[in-house]
């Protein structure tokens, strides 16, 4: 069986650990003769890596492994890049956090204000990541799940039509576990699924019981109805946090605007935008909560297998949420046909949508790309949503590309979350200050 080498760009990330020890956990199914690191900040990817380097050397040391911040070493002979960069870290994420609430309005890293700004600065580093790969392992793929991933891929459908990049995300992933758990079954893999939106912003419109064609959605229509995405937090999930468990039971009430669907929970941003800002508090946001827990955690961790010079009596562990990577990547390097969510060129799938549209949708992966399964036309309500949401995403794109203020002011006073352009004009000025450093000059 062919061992594949892998370059996760975002070296520094405080996921980047437990996708590595993911990787080696599933090497049964996905053999690994090389993991390597790639970050343009050294001193934090660094501390990662030395940490990440010491566990290999105990527990793999057959796996070749090393990290970089240069280019033609990190991406010369690799068959795929696993992609999940933050441009700005997580101060940035702070402003795009902040700012909008400021004003009233909703601030989130992927939705909204925030959003759009968090995509004007990671458009240019997944381009140049894709760059990278395609001039030095041309026949690479890049599996991408680098937030926000609607503006990521409409970006690089528009700029690089002809790359090998598949964009993914795993918040569906971790909600279809949930509905699993609602209906008794052991996997989300155990069931079938319909589904169609955008990122972050979907609904499934049928589940069944793969083994028995059972239809599920009547039982995970009485759970949502009950208490949202609440009853599928099983018992080895309890370590969720509260803001993602009030998330997961919020989603009651999106499912009761159209209870014949299952919505995606980040439609409260956008159905429930003055619920969300009455309980957001502007001092201490989802960036510093990050900041003062994960971050310090991780590299806490880092730092103390670092200067004890072993990995062993550690929390240091795979992350089981993200075997959905090493699933994308089995699928193209073994062809297994299996069916996954990923944002892709409408082209036809959802009927009665823009064809250029990138939705979220499930499709068969193998060694030559993915299919579209198609989902149908749509109704009303969706539709209407997912078109407004589709026209924030091009414009943003083309403020990109053109450097254009009037567009990205567009942009934002479309977002359903922005209430009059007037307000979407103040946060964007105060956007354009903190961001001179990453997004191109507007004019």
């Amino acid at each position: 069986m062919k061992k594949y080498a892998i370059t996760v760009a975002g070296g520094g990330s405080t996921f980047t650990p437990g996708i590595a020890l993911m990787l080696l956990k599933e090497s049964h199914r996905f053999p690994i003769r090389k993991i390597h690191f790639y970050d343009n900040d050294a001193q934090r990817q660094e501390t990662i890596a030395k940490a990440c380097k010491i566990y290999f050397e105990e527990n793999a040391p057959d796996v070749e492994f090393g990290y970089s911040t240069d280019p033609k070493t990190a991406f010369t002979d690799v068959d795929f890049v696993m992609a999940h960069i933050r441009v700005g870290k997580y101060k940035m994420r702070e402003y795009d956090e902040k700012i909008p609430l400021k004003y009233g309005v909703v601030g989130q890293e992927t939705c909204g204000p925030g959003g759009i700004a968090y995509g004007m600065r990671s458009i240019g580093g997944i381009l140049e990541i894709l760059d990278y790969m395609e001039k030095y392992s041309p026949n690479a793929w890049m599996l991408n799940y680098s937030n926000p991933a609607a503006i990521v891929a409409e970006a690089t459908r528009r700029l690089r039509p002809k790359s090998k990049i598949l964009n993914i995300c795993d918040m569906p992933i971790d909600l279809e576990e949930k509905m699993a758990y609602m209906v008794g079954l052991k996997s989300r893999k155990e069931m079938d699924v319909g589904y169609y939106g955008l990122n972050h912003f979907g609904w499934w419109h049928k589940i069944y019981d793969k083994k028995t064609g059972k239809d599920l959605m009547p039982e995970i229509k009485k759970h949502m109805a009950k208490n949202g995405f609440g009853d599928g937090i099983s018992p080895t999930n309890q370590h969720v946090d509260d803001s993602w468990k009030e998330t997961f039971v919020k989603a009651k009430d999106v499912f009761a605007v159209d209870p014949t669907t299952i919505p995606n929970t980040y439609l409260k941003y956008y159905l429930f935008p003055d619920y969300v800002v009455k309980h957001s508090d502007i001092n201490y946001t989802r960036a510093n909560m990050v900041m003062d827990n994960r971050e310090k955690f991780v590299f806490g961790i880092c730092r103390d297998i670092i200067a004890k010079g072993t990995s062993k009596g550690f929390n240091f562990e795979a992350d089981a949420h993200a075997s959905y990577i090493v699933d994308l990547a089995c699928a193209i390097a073994e062809n297994t046909r299996e069916k996954m969510l990923l944002i892709v060129p409408n082209d036809g799938t959802i009927v009665n949508f823009d064809p250029t549209a990138m939705v979220e949708v499930p499709c068969i992966v193998g060694s030559n790309g993915y299919e579209r399964i198609v989902q149908g036309a749509i109704p009303l309500f969706q539709k209407a949503l997912m078109e407004q949401q589709v026209g924030v995403e091009k414009l943003a794109v083309e403020a990109w590309i053109e450097g254009s203020y009037q567009k990205l002011w567009q942009a934002m006073t479309l977002s359903k979350i922005v209430p009059s352009a007037e307000i979407a004009k103040l946060i964007l000025d105060d956007m354009i200050k903190v961001n001179k450093d990453f997004w191109p000059e507007l004019k």
